[in-house]
Parts: structure tokens; sequence; C-alpha cells
């Protein structure tokens, strides 16, 4: 199955702006009735500063400028009787702008907390074939970066940006509603900036997703300089990789100029419409007054609501390019909640009559066009020590995945315990296939919680209990080799601690666990002799039900095993004795 986000990105077809707000509300379906809050908070904003140009043209009509040349009686208490109705209204207008933003800016933190949280469990779903076709520094960037402009445009443009709306299609009701042919000399302009916008926003939205990509592609080339550095240095190839951020570094400017271009690109135009549109109100304003049509204060008033018409719009140019960005970000991140795993849990179906603990029917399997497995079969039985030999390349390590379910044969069956591999979920599965890794991975903190990682058995054990167990299951003298035992620092970076120490973790945790069936992917080989020998006995006195599938190109390690496999070219065959074994490798080609 194709996880490649990017090659993917390619093929798909975008989602449309409605389709995508409508998943992403979906999401944050429980902050239902904050929104809502808000939304009446920002209409209620929007309705007093459209009131407020209406009472200053009739304030002026009536006691300054009154038509037809009327005489007012103390005009001045009626000015200020009226400035005392808008200095209320407006302070109505600060507490509901308040009340707005405080609601959004919790809606923004919380949205922020459940994305994040959603895009991190989907990833914890996906199988290592994902992983293996996307790079980290990129997943890392949706998680952090792009779920970030959605936060910021939930916490502080979205309201803006629907008050914007209100207060423009509010104001344009006004203008038609004052007078119905200033009102269409006054609004035209705005018909040509919403066919500009429907023009524009396309390009803007995909130029925003450019940006976003190169965000990620320079991330990941961090990424993977920081986690190889030492690499680097032992072989002096800094200017390899300074190469490849030079590449990434100039591609992230590239983008970031034309983003910022297309991001800014509303803005001039908006202001051009808005200066035609009041250049046109004035103009035809004064001759509707010198016709006796008009007055002076509803031309006063009608200034200020053309004014409320295109400054919203002036504020949608920065928001919209706002909104395309987000909306960019998000369909990089729905990319990944739309994600599924090809390792889903099927019907068990009736179980086999087996005496094999795990068994391969006719399985085939490759990545992509490269196949790897050809019409496999054979058994592993209960309590035995099988080994996998062969040239590298040869397809051990693929065939000990598939052991563990790390991923599903193409064509063909897996069986554990006589059912189908792919009917125990991931718990029940991991309980009973243990795997070591050559290159173990630890999580920063202690060897207490690196060896209990999963472990619930022993998960409320104090230091003296846990240290008990270990002992049990001969595992003392492994923890004997950490100066400061279960509590000794581990970090993820793995520099407190040797790579072979990190192994005798692995080793624990994976031993600790009680597995049915143990995998050792070259778990040796970062490690001393005298330790090896003592792994060894230990693997040796493991209870008798654990059956043992070693990887290893040290012939000692697979010297004592019950059974050992050649696995090249496809094939997994019986190697017969360790002498033929030898001679396979040797000439690496199977036995006939």
């Amino acid at each position: 199955m194709n996880y490649d986000l990017n090659e993917l990105s390619k093929g798909q077809q975008k989602t449309s702006t409605l389709a995508g707000l409508g998943k992403l509300f979906q999401l944050i379906a429980h902050e239902r009735r904050n929104l809502l809050l808000a939304l009446c908070a920002i209409l209620v904003t929007s309705t007093i500063n459209l009131t407020g140009p209406f009472v200053v043209g009739h304030t002026i009509d009536q006691y300054i400028a009154p038509h037809n040349g009327a005489v007012v009686a103390n005009p001045y208490h009626g000015v200020l009787v009226n400035c005392g109705i808008l200095l209320c209204l407006y302070f109505v207008s600060l507490v509901t702008s308040y009340l707005q933003t405080r609601l959004m800016g919790g809606v923004g933190q919380r949205m922020l907390f459940t994305l994040r949280n959603a895009v991190f469990n989907k990833l914890q779903q996906l199988p290592v074939a994902f992983f293996n076709q996307n790079k980290a520094g990129d997943l890392i960037s949706r998680i952090n970066n792009d779920t970030d402009k959605l936060n910021q445009f939930f916490s502080q443009s979205l309201m803006q940006f629907i008050g914007s709306i209100a207060t423009m299609l509010g104001a344009g009701i006004f203008l038609i509603a004052i007078n119905v042919k200033l009102g269409a000399a006054a609004l035209a302009p705005g018909l040509l900036i919403l066919f500009f916008t429907m023009i524009v926003s396309p390009w803007v939205k995909r130029t925003n997703a450019k940006s976003l990509k190169s965000v990620g592609g320079m991330s990941a080339e961090i990424q993977e300089s920081l986690h190889n550095f030492k690499v680097i240095i032992a072989f002096n190839r800094r200017d390899y990789f300074r190469k490849r951020f030079d590449v990434a570094n100039k591609e992230n400017y590239r983008t970031a100029i034309g983003a910022g271009l297309a991001n800014n690109i509303f803005m001039p135009v908006y202001t051009l419409f808005a200066s035609i549109a009041q250049l046109a109100v004035l103009t035809f304003g004064i001759y509707l007054i010198s016709e006796g049509e008009f007055t002076i204060g509803l031309l006063v008033s009608y200034f200020s609501y053309t004014t409320n018409f295109y400054n919203p719009l002036r504020q949608l140019a920065t928001l919209w390019a706002n909104f395309q960005t987000a909306m960019a970000a998000w369909d990089r991140i729905s990319q990944i909640l739309a994600m599924e795993t090809d390792l889903a849990t099927v019907s068990a179906g009736e179980k086999e009559a087996s005496d094999a603990l795990l068994e391969f029917k006719n399985v085939h399997f490759g990545y992509g066009d490269n196949k790897i497995l050809h019409n496999i079969s054979f058994k592993l039985e209960q309590g035995k020590t099988y080994a996998l030999v062969g040239p590298t390349g040869g397809g051990k390590t693929t065939t000990a995945s598939l052991i563990a379910r790390l991923y599903d044969p193409q064509s063909g069956t897996v069986l554990l315990c006589g059912k189908d591999i792919r009917s125990y979920n991931a718990a029940d599965r991991s309980k009973k296939i243990g795997f070591i890794l050559q290159e173990p991975f630890l999580f920063t903190g202690t060897v207490r919680e690196n060896i209990l990682y999963g472990n619930e058995l022993y998960a409320g054990y104090t230091d003296e209990q846990l240290e008990q167990a270990i002992k049990q299951a001969n595992l003392g003298n492994l923890l004997a080799m950490f100066d400061d035992g279960l509590e000794t620092k581990v970090l993820s970076s793995g520099n407190s601690i040797s790579l072979g120490q990190k192994q005798l973790i692995a080793f624990m945790r994976a031993v600790l666990r009680n597995p049915d069936l143990l995998i050792l992917d070259e778990a040796t080989a970062n490690i001393d002799t005298i330790t090896e020998k003592l792994l060894s006995e230990i693997l040796n006195n493991l209870p008798q039900h654990t059956t043992r599938v070693i990887i290893a190109h040290r012939l000692n390690t697979i010297e004592n095993a019950d059974e050992i496999f050649f696995v090249n070219s496809g094939e997994v065959v019986r190697a017969g004795s360790f002498n033929d074994a030898m001679n396979l490798l040797l000439k690496g080609k199977r036995v006939s």
C-alpha cells in the first residue's frame, strides 16, 4: 500500500473549501456552544457598529444642519443625548468584543490540543510501512507547524472574519435601503472585488500549500542531519549535508517569497476599489444634495456605511490569505487523518489443527515492485530455537517482520497458534511475540521506565519487587552492568549509555514480557563476547514453552539452534546441519 503523503498529495483531487471546513468542524463539534456564543457576541458588536453612523446622521440632520432650514430649540441637548446613546452602545460593543476574543482564544487552544492528539493517535495506528515512506521531519512539521496555522486562524482570525462579513452585509443593506441609486454606485466596485477574489484564491491556497510543504522538507533535512551528526563528523561530510540543507533552505525561501506575495496581493487591490467606491459616493451624493434628494446628515451616514462596507473588505484581504493558509495546512493534516492501516484485525474464523506455534503457508511478500519472498511455507514448533541465515538482503529481517506482523503478506497466510495472525489485536499479539532489534529505540527516562514500557504486569511494582522479578528471570547480571541500576538515566539520543547497554535494556524488556515467541534480529551485534555468552545462558534458561528465532551473522550464535533456515533469493528452506548452513553461506545459494 502506498503511504507516501507527498505522492498522494500530487495525485489526489483537492477537497473544496466548504468540504474541508465541514470535516474540520466535525472534529471540533464539542465546541459548538462556545462557537455559537462567540458568534452571537460578534453579531451584537457588528450591529452596534452599524447603528453608530445612523445615529450620527440623524443628529446632524435634526440638531446641527436641520433639513429645509428648520430652527431647533436647544440643539445642544439633543446632541448630548445622542452622544450618550453612542457612548453606551460603544461600551456594550467593548464588552462583547472582549467576550468573543476570550471565547475564541480558548476554542483555538483546545482545537490545537484536539488536533495534535488526533494526528498523533492516528500515527500510532499506522503501520511501519507508513514511517518507511515518510520523513520524520515532515511529520513533525505537520503536527507542530500546520496545526498551529489552524490555531492562529481560529483563535485570532475566525471571528474577525465572521464579524467583517456581518458588518459588510449590514452596511450593504443600509446603503441600498437609504438610496437605491447611490447604493448601486457604492456597491459596484464590491462585485469586481468578489470576482477578483474568486479567481485568485485557488492560486493563493496552492502557493501556501507549497510553502508549508517546503517547511516540512526543511524540517526533515534538519532532523536527518542532527540524527546522523556523528556519522557526518566521522566521515567529514559536512559539505554534503550543507549542500542538502542549502537546497532545502533555498526552496523554502523561494516558496515563502511566493506565499508572501500571494498573501499580500489582496490588500492593495481591495484598497483601490474601496477608494473608487468612496469617490463615487462623494461625487454622486453631492449631486443628489444639489438636487434636493439628499441631506448632509444622510451623506455623512452614507459615507460611514461605505467605509463600513469596504474597511471589512480590506480586513478580509489579510484574513482571507490567513484562511487560505489554514485550509492548506488542514489539507496536509487531513491527509494523515484519512490514512487507514492495511494491518486491520480480521475475523478469527475456525482454528486450524496444528502442532506448530507459528506457520507460514504459501506466503508472498515484496516492497512495491521489489518481490522479496515467493511462496514460503515453514513451521516453528513451540519451545525450539530456530536460526535464519543467509546473505545480506536475502530476506531474513523481512521474514522476521512478517512473523511479528510488522507487515502482512501480499498473499498466503501466517498462522499463530493455529489462528490467522491478523485476527489478534495488537495487545494480544505483542504479549505472544517479542522482538529485539539490532538498534533498539529507547525513551528518555530511566532504565526502569524503559524495561517496563508496555508491560502492565509489573506496572505497580516497587523497585525492590521489580529487582526481585529481574533476578528470577535470570536478568540480574544484566541490571548490574548499570551504575545506578533501575534509576540509570537514559536519553533517547543514546549519548548517556553505550549501544551495547541499550541492547541489554531491550533484551530485559523483551524477556520480562515472557513471550511465547522471541525474535532476535542481530541482537548481539553490538555486544562484547562475554556479555554475549551471558545472554546465551539467559536464552537457554527461558521457559520451555518459549520459541526463539535468531537472525545472526556470527556463526557461534546459531550453532546450537534446533533448526536452521537458509533465506535467499525469495526462498526459505531448511539448511540441514550447521556445516550445511556454513556451506550455503559461503556459496550464497540454497540446497536443491
